[in-house]
């Protein structure tokens, strides 16, 4: 499975023009044909096609969604198998090499790689996995494979069926899995493993209005050579980077990207009242600036029940959608610790032991079902059975400069203590200037000169109009880590960051926080 890394090549391009962000290096194909007789590679039969599914809004021709179906070697109908549906991420394709698929086919799984609405072969704009649209791409998928005499059916219209993965390529899984309930009011999708994918999609662009600059121009820019966004999306993004606001509508002449995105996502789908009852082993990132660690918990904790947490696992890996941390200061590191201490090898060996389990009641090949296994920056596994935030500790007063300066670490604990999960803080806050806005998260060091981000995250507080002594909570970046003997916890303040470059406040100021206290999820000693 592909890990999404962006490095400064891509960084600088993002930064450099709103036109030119194609310079990311994606490429669109040409539109499909008929699809062609089987081919054999690899020990499996590969076939290619499309399927039609619903127009886009306001048209009436149909749009073609493709597909490669691998099949393994001795499936057949008196020895079915079960079937993994695989996508891409944002601005990807599908797989269509045998070898790409080799790893599942070889263990005995058929799968199902499709290029999603608007990317690839596929026709249409993507709308961002709406239920409405891609939500129809998805089922008729599914019905197609329900169809397939070779692949197991659990009762009619009921494959035997995973999903794997990342980024956009986890959206699809939710959606799929969440759709087939609403359609059918069955768990149809029998396992999920969605990496560094989100819960809520706004949130993740725009943590309390405040839009990650990088980000909105990077998916703008991955959407451009297959023209695969609606254009209404591309000049609320742009305007979201331009202005640092997340576009709401409310200004006349704007975008109104909340409407766009209320239904794209978990979030939407568990205010609707669903829940998942089926395994999920979760790949998230903690060093990802996109999809950070607690959207994955945050899925974890609201989107399935507790059955079902019980019967999945929990990883984060250092990586993900990584960008250059340089102000504050990050780390630069890419390991998976946590995949090597639970089953020996890389994600994927992790991925075909749980879905063995899952899809065909194997015998447990790995442990750490219903606990958190999450990546130090040391490339240590911190396992923990709850993420709850229990531990408090003082930190007093927290005070930074807004619209300019450098970050402030303020020591929080010293060492050891561990810290796995969420944290937030609680404090009276009191900001100088209109739209104040300062940024926050966890750091380590021997001092506050040499604190440095646990992982690469910072969150912002946003005050639009100035306070005095008002209770706020603001959140902060989830983290794994353990601080040794001899270092301590900080908080860092910032009035920049270069994730949210050009967001911070709109006027110089002070944002000033008293009796702060962190609430954390670890222990100390």
């Amino acid at each position: 499975m592909r890990r999404t890394t962006i490095g400064r090549v891509v960084l600088a391009a993002v930064l450099s023009s709103t036109v030119g962000l194609s310079t990311l290096g994606l490429t669109s194909l040409a539109p499909a044909g008929s699809a062609p007789a089987p081919a054999r590679a690899g020990g499996a039969s590969v076939s290619d096609g499309c399927l039609q599914s619903v127009p886009e809004p306001g048209e009436t021709e149909q749009v073609d969604i493709c597909w490669t179906l691998f099949r393994p070697a001795g499936a057949t109908r008196k020895r079915p198998v079960p079937l993994v549906f695989q996508s891409h991420g944002w601005g990807g394709s599908r797989w269509t090499d045998a070898a790409q698929a080799q790893r599942f086919t070889d263990r005995g799984y058929g799968v199902l790689s499709f290029d999603q609405r608007g990317f690839g072969e596929s026709g249409g704009h993507a709308h961002v996995e709406n239920p409405d649209l891609e939500g129809h791409d998805v089922r008729a998928l599914v019905a197609m494979v329900a169809g397939l005499p070779w692949v197991i059916q659990d009762r009619k219209g009921d494959p035997r069926i995973g999903a794997i993965g990342g980024s956009y390529g986890g959206g699809y899984q939710f959606l799929m899995a969440f759709e087939e309930i609403r359609a059918t009011g069955r768990q149809v999708v029998d396992a999920l493993v969605p990496e560094i994918t989100w819960h809520d999609l706004e949130e993740s662009l725009a943590p309390e209005g405040v839009v990650r600059t990088e980000w909105a121009l990077a998916l703008s820019a991955g959407s451009l050579p297959s023209d695969a966004l609606p254009p209404n999306v591309y000049k609320a993004l742009v305007e979201g980077a331009a202005t640092g606001t997340w576009p709401d509508g409310s200004v006349p002449g704007t975008e109104d990207m909340v409407t766009f995105m209320e239904k794209n996502g978990p979030k939407w789908q568990v205010a609707q009242g669903a829940r998942l009852d089926v395994p999920v082993l979760f790949g998230q990132g903690t060093t990802d600036t996109l999809f950070p660690l607690e959207q994955a918990l945050t899925n974890w904790q609201t989107a399935l029940t507790k059955k079902a947490r019980k019967r999945s696992i929990f990883t984060a890996y250092n990586g993900g959608h990584v960008l250059p941390a340089v102000l504050p200061a990050g780390v630069s590191v890419d390991s998976d610790p946590c995949a090597q201490k639970l089953s020996g090898g890389d994600f994927t060996d992790l991925t075909l032991a749980f879905l063995d389990r899952a899809l065909k009641g194997a015998k447990k090949k790995v442990r750490g079902y219903g606990r958190f296994h999450v990546a130090t920056p040391e490339s240590g596994c911190v396992s923990t059975r709850s993420v709850a935030r229990r531990l408090e500790l003082p930190v007093g007063t927290v005070a930074t400069t807004a619209a300019a300066g450098v970050p402030i670490a303020h020591e929080v604990a010293e060492g050891p203590l561990m810290v796995a999960g969420g944290s937030h803080l609680t404090a009276l806050a009191t900001t100088v200037g209109a739209d104040a806005r300062a940024f926050y998260g966890l750091a380590i060091g021997t001092s506050p000169a040499d604190a440095t981000l646990v992982q690469n995250n910072v969150l912002p507080f946003r005050a639009a109009l100035p306070l005095v002594g008002e209770e706020v909570r603001l959140e902060l970046p989830a983290v794994g880590v353990e601080v040794p003997e001899g270092q301590s916890l900080f908080l860092l303040a910032s009035p920049i960051s270069d994730t949210f470059v050009g967001m911070g406040s709109r006027t110089p100021g002070v944002v000033l926080l008293e009796d702060a206290v962190l609430h954390t999820a670890g222990r100390l000693g």
